[in-house]
Parts: C-alpha cells; structure tokens; sequence
C-alpha cells in the first residue's frame, strides 16, 4: 500500500518528495501515472493521502466521494485524503498563492492585475486577487479567447496595470530562456507573481527585478501547498513557521553557487573546495567546452575563432543554468554576455572573485589574456560587469580556502 505521495503524469523534476521529507511526519514518494492508469489506482484506493498534479486536478473529480468547499469552489483538486475507504478532495492552491503574495510583499488592494493565462490556475488566482481586494482583474491570453484579452490589447490597453501574475507554463523547465512578456513595457508595475518555481526565479521574475519591481517565483508556494497539504492529510495543525524554514533550506539546497571573475582568480579551484565542503557536484564551463569540442580553448581560438567558442561557452552556461544544487566555476568571459548572466542567476547566486590586478596571471592557454598587457585590458573591460552581475563580491586576495570560506559563511 502507498501511504502518502503524488500522482501526476510526468514528476522527473519535482521538488514535492523533498519537501514532505522535510516535513517529516510520513514516507512520501512520486507515482508516475499514464492517463490509463489514473481510474484503477482511484478504485483501489490503496493509499492513505496524495497529492494531484498536472494533468489530473479535474481528471480525479469523478471518482472522489465529495470535496472540501475549497476544491468545489475552485473546481480543482490537488489533494486527497482516503477516510476509510472514502475519498475526500481538497484544495491548497489558493492558500498557497495568498501566501506566496503576501511573502512576496506585494500589494494588490486597488491595484490593476493582469493574470497571465486562462488555464485552471488562473481562475485560482483570479480568486485571490479578488480576495486580496484588486481594483480590476484582467486575463490574458495568446488567443484572446473564453473572455481573456490578448497580450497585444494587454501591452497596448493596459500598460498602466501594477501587478502581474504569470498562471501560464512560459519560462519553466526546460525552456528556462522563455518569456511571456517583458515587464518593461509596464510603466507603473510594482510586482511580479509567477508561479513557476523551477527555475527558481524565471526570466519574468529577473527582469521585473531589474526594473524595480518586487518580485517572487513560485517556490514558496509550492512549500506552502505542501504544509497545508500535510494539515489536511494528518487532520492537524502543524508548527508556525514551518513554511519558511522549510522554504530557506530547500532555497539554499537548490540554489547554483556561480563563480565569476578574470582568468587565474581561482574560480576553479576554489569552486572544488567549495563544492567538496557542501557534498556538491562542481562543475567548469571551460573544461566542459573542451570536453565537448575535443580540443583545447587555444585550439578552438586558433581553428574555428573567438566567436565559435563564445558560442559553445553560452550553450555550456545554459545547461548548467537549468540544472539545481551544483557549483560552476565560469569563464573569465561568460557573464559578459548579459544573456548567460541572467540565464545563470535564474537558479544560481554569483560570486564575483574580486582577485587584485598585481596577483593575477596571465598564461597562454589563455587567449584573450595571454599575456600582462592583454590581462590589463580585459580586467579594465570587465571588472564593472563582473560587479554589475553579481550577488556577492568576494574580495580574493588571500588564501583559496580563505575565499571558499567566506562564500561558505554568506551561503550557510
């Protein structure tokens, strides 16, 4: 018999069986379930509680006995409760949304809100920012279809509108390069929801950011639905402040630590310490590109041009961007293309390692710093880019393991 868990068609990248570990009250684990299957495991209902995912939500309504107000009245369930033999539906999203909002520390009462898609999520959020108090309430659509307008009368009608709130799938794992619409062209935006937590901060989410906006994936959500979730499935309360502890740690677990800086810094060896530290895979883009290409970076200079590497560089960067819980050592060039930059930040933190010109050294399997004068002008050119991207700056110049300590002591 499964005792807890959750059923959804595809769970390879869920972050659910982590969290109700944290939880710690029962044995959890992820049933992976084709469409076919879904009917039989309800009639057997060999199992005590689960969570629903996509794309079963509205799928598992007909073979539950009756709902909880809260999943009739959202017309969706992602939990259910087995009472002997009785199958109970609930629903958490809406809790978890108001409580993702209100971590976020955005502002709806009297706002204009535009919730991105009409699928079954928005008319949860739909929901919550009636609840929250929003002065206006509009859906967007690519279609501009079921009463939605689309995104070019949003853009052109509403530009004027204060929060956004992405209910779509745009800008999730694996296409973490995609955008629904760029925030700049909202003049008066105050705040970004987007309920997609991974990656744990979308390209919506960043550039909003950059722009001033507050703004907040869909991570502590996720955390949330889980600690209702796990209430309604023990029919008890659970302790205050168990959300955010459990958000921290699983936020530190799954973030990237990025190192940034010139060539010779120490990202490489400094990356190994503290990836050996933290029990963490460590990986280097320049060494990836070699390995990928055959042939050493002088020699990809040398054959093909600098552009070619730049090239195999980004697309090394953003394999490593998608992926949770790893440090990545970067090349001296890769965040000078804002592109890479922003793609590794999306799951990472990043360190600049701020190493003195004088203790920096060239060397020829450098190409672009082969030498005193070419190291020179590359630290001229990049040094306020290095700072401009990243989280932290670690003044390096001392000891590597000094380095690696002060990392370890900003991340712990």
């Amino acid at each position: 018999m499964k005792e807890y868990g959750l059923i959804g068609e595809k769970l390879g990248h869920s972050f659910s069986r982590e969290i109700h570990d944290m939880i710690g009250r029962y044995d959890y684990e992820l049933i992976e379930l084709a469409p076919a299957e879904l009917e039989d495991f309800l009639r057997r209902r060999e199992f005590r509680a689960v969570n629903v995912t996509i794309p079963y939500k509205k799928a598992v309504i007909p073979f539950l006995d009756s709902l909880t107000d809260e999943a009739a009245e959202i017309g969706a369930v992602n939990c259910i409760r087995n009472e002997a033999g009785r199958l109970v539906g609930h629903n958490t999203d809406f809790a978890g949304l108001r409580a993702l909002i209100a971590h976020a520390g955005a502002e709806l009462s009297g706002r204009k809100v535009l919730i991105l898609g009409t699928g079954g999520t928005s008319d949860t959020a739909a929901a919550v920012c009636r609840s929250l108090g929003a002065g206006q309430i509009f859906k967007i659509s690519r279609s501009g279809r079921q009463g939605a307008l689309s995104y070019e009368q949003a853009l052109r009608e509403h530009n004027d509108a204060q929060v956004l709130l992405n209910a779509t799938p745009c800008g999730m794992y694996p296409h973490i390069a995609e955008s629904p619409l760029a925030p700049e062209a909202f003049a008066a935006l105050e705040s970004v929801i987007d309920v997609i937590y991974n990656p744990l901060a979308s390209m919506l989410v960043l550039a909003a950011r950059q722009r001033g906006a507050r703004a907040e994936g869909g991570l502590y959500m996720l955390v949330a639905q889980a600690v209702f979730a796990a209430e309604f499935f023990l029919r008890e309360k659970l302790p205050a402040g168990l959300t955010e502890e459990i958000y921290r740690k699983l936020l530190r677990q799954k973030s990237n630590i990025v190192l940034t800086g010139m060539p010779s810094s120490g990202k490489s060896a400094i990356g190994r310490l503290v990836a050996n530290r933290l029990g963490r895979r460590f990986y280097d883009i320049d060494v990836l590109v070699e390995e990928e290409a055959g042939m050493s970076i002088a020699e990809i200079f040398h054959r093909h041009g600098e552009a070619e590497f730049r090239r195999r560089e980004s697309a090394a960067a953003a394999k490593l961007a998608a992926c949770n819980g790893i440090v990545i050592a970067t090349g001296g060039g890769t965040v000078i293309d804002p592109q890479n930059a922003r793609l590794l930040a999306m799951n990472g933190r990043l360190y600049f390692l701020d190493r003195p010109l004088a203790l920096l050294t060239p060397t020829s399997d450098r190409p672009t710093a082969s030498d005193r004068r070419q190291l020179q002008k590359r630290y001229e050119e990049r040094y306020d880019i290095y700072r401009a991207t990243a989280d932290v700056t670690v003044v390096n110049d001392g000891t590597r393991r000094q380095a690696a300590e002060k990392i370890l002591e900003d991340y712990r």
